[in-house]
């Protein structure tokens, strides 16, 4: 019998479609981790086939005591994912030392460890999307949760770790099993439901001259295309380092709200809303990865457009759960 799986941040948006992937490879040998606490957020699990469960308290201790048995791979995607969180002490523990203890058990049991990493770390992008080893300690994170990724890329790097390990810096994800995010859902997700109770979506204005209202840029990934980057580097430990998770294509926000609107069967309305000027400073208006080292790695597969990925999230997804004949 072989070694099993762990997959940290299972019950989380990204975690719950990557073991529902491994469970479409016939994997049911799954080593589940996260916390639940006393939201929805369980309700992902339900959907899943998995060997254990684990809480993140309780795997934490077993990795610093060396109490776990041996497994094939750690798939390391559990961390506070929220850009506004301000409590700098808790993400530079959840989501720094974590990380740091937990690869470092990997390499000690000689266990494939790939991590979430995020385009966060880029900043404001004014030294590119590229996912280059020597840049990565020029970057300057917006917020404290690209900071703390950013603090694991660069111990990483520091201790000559990313020729041993992979780390994926995912773009704008989107995609079902995204209920429990709360504010940090995707704006799909969001403008979904803004449609269904006013027929309207607000988009944040800009506050460059360069981008007009609505405007601004992100690379927006499809779940589905972000776990196949995923499972593919896990079944190839020979392949280590930094790569970048998107399309290389940037598409703005007006275009996400009218693909919408488009699958809903719809004409767009938008409206331009003020950015809380808290976030104002902080805003990345253009992310764009770039893809050179991914595909020169020998990454083969397409990545879907923004307007096949937001139909089959739509039509496929929240329009099934949440029909707008309900309303």
């Amino acid at each position: 019998m072989g070694k099993p799986i762990v997959v940290t941040g299972a019950a989380g948006f990204i975690g719950t479609n990557l073991v529902r992937g491994l469970n479409a490879a016939g994997r049911e040998d799954i080593i589940v981790v996260d916390e639940l606490g006393q939201d929805e957020k369980w309700r992902n699990l339900v959907d899943q086939s998995f060997a254990d469960y684990l809480d993140l308290d309780d795997f934490r201790s077993r990795i610093l005591m060396d109490d776990m048995p041996e497994v094939e791979a750690v798939i390391h995607l559990g961390a506070c994912s929220t850009t506004t969180e301000t409590d700098a002490d808790y993400l530079a523990d959840n989501n720094y030392a974590y990380s740091r203890d937990l690869c470092e058990w990997c390499l000690r049991h000689n266990a494939r460890f790939v991590y979430a990493s995020s385009a966060a770390t880029y900043g404001d992008g004014n030294l590119g999307y590229v996912d280059d080893h020597a840049q990565a300690p020029m970057l300057r994170p917006l917020n404290m949760y690209g900071y703390s990724k950013h603090m694991f890329d660069l111990w990483a790097l520091r201790k000559g770790l990313l020729d041993r390990i992979a780390g994926v810096k995912y773009f704008n994800v989107y995609g079902p099993y995204e209920d429990h995010k709360g504010d940090m859902r995707s704006v799909i997700h969001k403008a979904y439901h803004q449609i269904l109770e006013s027929g309207r979506v607000g988009l944040f204005k800009s506050y460059r001259d360069q981008y007009p209202d609505g405007g601004q840029e992100r690379d927006f990934v499809w779940v589905g295309d972000a776990v196949a980057q995923t499972l593919w580097l896990t079944a190839n430990p020979g392949i280590n380092g930094l790569f970048n998770c998107g399309t290389g294509q940037a598409r703005s926000w007006v275009d996400l709200a009218r693909a919408v609107f488009d699958a809903m069967g719809l004409e767009p309305a938008i409206d331009f809303i003020d950015m809380p000027e808290q976030l104002q400073a902080k805003y990345q208006y253009h992310t764009e990865a770039d893809l050179t080292k991914l595909r020169s790695s020998g990454y083969t597969c397409p990545f879907t457009d923004l307007e096949d990925g937001v139909r089959a999230y739509v039509q496929d997804d929240l329009m099934v759960r949440f029909p707008p004949e309900s309303r």
